[in-house]
């Protein structure tokens, strides 16, 4: 079987499963890819492909400057045109099925340092605003308190209900990923403010089980992921911050923070509701950075002197 002929095959049984323009683009370009290789060695046909082969063209794609995640989804491409030649009979095994790209670096998360996340929280008091209602300032810090206190993901602070907090006891309850609920400490200054808030907040519009949302318009109306983003980029803005502040970067801050603070790895991740500790494990980069940033200030040996 003629390796062109195999991928018009394959495109044109992707086509027929009603695959997104930019989705059947995208295996077009990355086959096209694979095309220009084989032409390059004068390989035609699909069953002279092997692992051996594979791995080379990987290796001179990222030689020629491909990204890990390009080359990753290059190799998925690959893999997938062969599946489907294995189910047609063309070839007797996927060569591909055991290679692997190289892993993209992970980017560690922008954050806040200390000092900037309690000045960020607490800047609606501290910034006037022309035509600005009080109540909804109040229902502002109480979001970033919120925030900042217990590191909730944006639709798991959208979707609270009155009933899962219990600012008596410091706890809100949240549903996050996979549907997966726990229970989460609130600190003194979040409880505080979210008292504040439900003491002058419109009367809630309930939803059809008739809970009662936490954050809502001035028309009772629970907020959207949008309005909080909207929210958060006007009180950066408004206080003069010199980077553009996203609720995400308020969960990174905590997780920060709280390791810094502990040291310990399992309690953020519980924290955080990661499934995986891997995940949870990129704060200990950043962890490391304030360490270093710590050592070159105090240690005396940190710097170069002036005469060497």
């Amino acid at each position: 079987m003629q390796l062109a002929a195999a991928t018009d095959a394959f495109l044109l049984h992707l086509q027929q499963k009603n695959l997104s323009p930019n989705t059947l683009a995208a295996y077009r370009r990355d086959l096209d890819k694979l095309q220009q290789l084989a032409d390059a060695e004068g390989l035609t046909d699909i069953q002279k492909l092997d692992e051996m082969r594979l791995r080379s063209w990987l290796a001179q794609l990222h030689r020629g400057g491909l990204s890990p995640k390009s080359l990753q989804r290059w190799l998925s491409a690959v893999r997938t045109l062969l599946r489907f030649c294995v189910r047609e009979g063309w070839l007797k095994a996927n060569v591909a099925e055991g290679l692997r790209a190289p892993k993209a670096a992970k980017k560690l998360p922008r954050l806040l340092d200390v000092d900037a996340a309690a000045q960020f929280v607490e800047s609606p008091l501290d910034v006037t605003t022309n035509n600005s209602d009080e109540r909804l300032t109040l229902r502002d810090v109480a979001i970033l308190e919120l925030f900042y206190s217990s590191g909730l993901r944006l639709s798991e602070l959208t979707g609270l209900n009155w009933s899962d907090l219990d600012l008596a006891g410091g706890e809100v309850r949240v549903t996050g990923k996979g549907n997966k609920t726990r229970l989460l400490p609130v600190g003194q200054h979040a409880r505080r403010a979210l008292e504040e808030w439900r003491r002058c907040a419109p009367a809630a519009v309930a939803d059809e089980r008739g809970a009662e949302p936490v954050f809502t318009s001035a028309k009772g109306r629970r907020l959207g992921n949008r309005a909080v983003q909207q929210r958060l980029a006007h009180w950066a803005r408004a206080g003069g911050a010199d980077q553009r502040v996203h609720p995400h970067m308020l969960r990174h801050s905590f997780a920060s923070h709280m390791l810094e603070s502990s040291g310990d790895l399992r309690a953020v991740q519980e924290l955080l509701g990661h499934a995986d500790i891997s995940t949870t494990q990129i704060y200990t980069h950043l962890d490391f950075q304030h360490l270093a940033r710590v050592y070159d200030k105090a240690h005396p040996r940190a710097h170069k002197s002036d005469d060497d």
